[in-house]
């Protein structure tokens, strides 16, 4: 089941809940009892694999050092 970040805009405490999927976008009460709350974007799930596989991916394919018939100098 995912974990939600959540901020309380009363007190600024920060906050978890564990809900399912279908419940991401329902309000969540602040542990002090406050309703007013907003829930915080996390990518921490995302931004490490996603960044290490598109440079990896990017470094041969991109290539700036030549090699192809317009970059290895074959075009004229």
């Amino acid at each position: 089941m995912p974990t939600y970040e959540f901020r309380c805009r009363e007190c600024s405490g920060t906050f978890e809940v564990k809900r399912p999927m279908s419940a991401a976008s329902d309000p969540a009460q602040c542990p002090a009892g406050h309703q007013d709350t907003v829930k915080l974007l996390t990518t921490v799930g995302f931004a490490g694999s996603a960044s290490a596989g598109s440079a990896s991916a990017a470094a041969p394919a991109g290539g700036g050092g030549g090699g192809g018939c317009c970059g290895g100098g074959c075009c004229g």
